[in-house]
């Protein structure tokens, strides 16, 4: 198979490398258990960097790969980017975590309770709880959220 590149196209598909590879990496770096399934095709696609024109945007890690070059690791479009991502993760985890916990402690007290009425229809709850935290979130931020230290809340 062939297939041609300008070097635009390159340098967009290499930003969607790091950008990927920075997804898989998570917060745990190039050690997290994913890492190596995407190694061996991002190792390619940058030794094509320069012969495609975008000798730039990749450098020689201390580990002798190739690696993203300062240029593309500064790159305020991928910092915004992977900012967005960052905060986008943050809030819909937030969310479905503290939804989440409030479901199952309202089964746990219907059923503690033990007084026969109809169940949770967890699902339309859930929805109502989620609903629920994104009104406050967008209202109000962070602003209302206490932590409990060792604490149930």
């Amino acid at each position: 198979m062939k297939v041609m590149f300008t070097p635009k196209e390159f340098t967009r598909l290499l930003e969607l490398v790091h950008l990927g590879m920075r997804t898989v990496e998570g917060r745990q770096g190039d050690v997290g258990p994913h890492v190596e399934r995407y190694v061996e095709i991002e190792q390619k696609l940058y030794e094509l960097a320069t012969p495609l024109g975008c000798a730039d945007l990749v450098d020689v890690g201390s580990d002798g790969l190739l690696g993203p070059s300062e240029r593309l690791l500064n790159d305020e479009r991928m910092a915004k980017i992977a900012g967005d991502y960052d905060n986008d993760t943050f809030w819909h985890e937030l969310v479905t975590r503290m939804a989440d916990r409030d479901l199952a402690t309202d089964q746990a007290r219907q059923s503690m309770l033990g007084n026969g009425g109809p169940a949770i229809d967890a699902d339309a709850r859930l929805r109502k709880l989620e609903d629920a935290y994104w009104d406050e979130f967008e209202k109000n931020d962070l602003a209302n959220v206490i932590l409990l230290r060792g604490g149930r809340g």
